[in-house]
């Protein structure tokens, strides 16, 4: 589920994705999050020291969870598809680490997992496509335990717009700009979009607290291929841009994803 492709409206976000430079670039941003977020949950957390409880909510392949894992953590896949647990496997035995897989998907989590005990729950590209975002982000909620944390990564539509208008797409930026789930038409293959307020306030409404957005790929996916292709761009210069980009709320608005990290309130 954490592997789907984007829509048209992205087409050069996905095509700047394709390489390594601004990939290596957004996919920094999010993982010095991530590993700020390990470091604040370990000091404040029960575990005694000990690895830390991870879930990966729509995980698909790995391609979070095995990094996760690598760092020592105990790391649970949720994911419906059986073909993508089965990648997943293959790829923490080529990593060296061990992932559960579980299929199933985040109206599953209170079956599959104990409720509260996730000091963590990632949900990264999945709530663009589950049926009720706020209900699939309450159940994921639900398996955090008190103090614990959710990662929340999904498709920016402010930014989508930018991309759409700047491919010529004048008026289905308009559209996506006044539609409420982020989308330029009916041909949009995308189910929604959000915007950092959007986020947090959902986040809010399944009672979790104190959200911090980041925007992730704010001037990457910006960048004309010609520069990629011409050598142009340094990726530890874009990195680093990146970085500091992320660190500035005012640009979350073209970010073209959203990393909001939110806390379930302690016991």
């Amino acid at each position: 589920m954490s592997e789907k492709a984007v829509g048209t409206a992205e087409g050069e976000a996905a095509r700047a994705a394709a390489r390594s430079a601004p990939w290596t670039a957004r996919s920094a941003v999010v993982w010095e999050a991530l590993r700020e977020l390990l470091a604040e949950l370990a000091e404040r957390g029960s575990r005694g020291g000990g690895p830390l409880r991870i879930v990966d909510a729509g995980g698909g392949t790995g391609g979070a969870a095995v990094p996760l894992a690598a760092l020592g953590h105990e790391v649970t896949v949720v994911e419906p598809s059986p073909d993508s647990l089965a990648a997943l496997e293959r790829r923490a035995a080529d990593g060296g680490v061990r992932v559960r897989g579980l299929q199933g998907d985040t109206r599953d989590l209170a079956s599959l997992l104990p409720a509260g005990d996730a000091d963590l729950v990632v949900v990264h590209n999945v709530l663009e496509y589950v049926e009720d975002p706020q209900a699939a982000l309450a159940d994921v909620a639900a398996a955090v335990a008190p103090g614990g944390a959710v990662s929340v990564l999904a498709a920016n539509a402010s930014a989508a717009a930018l991309h759409r208008v700047l491919q010529g797409g004048v008026a289905e930026a308009h559209r996506m700009l006044r539609d409420p789930q982020g989308r330029w038409g009916e041909a949009d293959p995308m189910p929604r979009r959000f915007t950092a307020e959007g986020l947090a306030a959902l986040a809010a409404a399944v009672g979790l607290e104190s959200p911090r957005v980041r925007g992730v790929g704010v001037f990457s996916d910006l960048l004309p291929g010609r520069a990629y292709d011409a050598g142009t761009v340094q990726e530890e210069e874009l990195t680093d841009l990146e970085r500091e980009a992320s660190s500035r709320p005012e640009l979350a608005g073209i970010a073209t994803q959203l990393h909001v990290v939110a806390h379930r309130p302690e016991a």
